[in-house]
């Protein structure tokens, strides 16, 4: 069995663990409270660190980390969608289905998305209703309004 290494974050919207191995991020979610006491960071996790922060303080809009993904087949192609939309923009459920070749599976693509484990990196809060409304966010509509919010002011500031 591989190794897992466990570390959290501190962000502006709460506590975040993150997960991962010698070969990639595994997982990445809000948490109520530590699981463990922070001790030394395993080498495997400083770099997604740093990334997730980059993000938070509006220095980074795309995210080069490798990722474990444990899925089905399905699955994977949504999450491979959902890194396609762009920073500071959203797509519907319904996009995301015809994307993938399916237009009716509006309702698995959801489900999909309730299964992704690597929140922000893969991001599924950029998936909205076909009506504009934020819906569906496991961590709570609340904190994905919050991270729309912050790449939609992140992307107005002008790059250098």
């Amino acid at each position: 069995m591989i190794k897992e290494y466990k570390t959290y974050y501190h962000s502006e919207i709460g506590l975040m663990e993150i997960v991962g191995t010698e070969n990639g991020i595994v997982s990445v979610g809000f948490v109520e409270e530590k699981s463990m006491n922070d001790f030394e960071i395993h080498p495997c996790l400083e770099e997604c660190i740093e990334q997730i922060d980059e993000y938070f303080r509006g220095k980074r809009r795309e995210f080069s980390l490798d990722l474990q993904l444990h899925g089905t087949d399905f699955q994977k192609r949504v999450w491979s969608q959902l890194m396609k939309i762009p920073f500071g923009e959203t797509s519907s459920y319904k996009d995301i289905a015809a994307s993938i070749g399916n237009e009716k599976a509006v309702r698995a693509v959801g489900n999909a998305n309730g299964k992704n484990r690597i929140a922000i990196i893969i991001p599924c809060h950029r998936v909205i209703g076909s009506n504009g409304k934020l819906i569906g966010y496991a961590s709570g509509v609340w904190r994905k309004e919050w991270l729309l919010l912050h790449e939609s002011k992140v992307s107005s500031i002008k790059r250098l």
